[in-house]
């Protein structure tokens, strides 16, 4: 796991490491809307026709 805190709107997001990939938790991103429900966030991205798309777009 790497050490280093990114600080975005008052908001910490750690970078997660995996092998030379990095990865940065969505989680940490949906707490900036609502600190308590982030799943409720997450959810609600994950439903959107541009994340959907998107998604397609990757997987091809």
């Amino acid at each position: 796991m790497s050490k280093k805190k990114l600080n975005v709107n008052e908001i910490e997001i750690v970078p997660y490491k995996q092998g030379e990939e990095e990865f940065i938790s969505l989680t940490d991103m949906a707490k900036f809307r609502d600190t308590e429900r982030t799943n409720y966030i997450i959810q609600n991205w994950m439903r959107t026709c541009s994340t959907i798309e998107f998604i397609g777009l990757w997987e091809q």
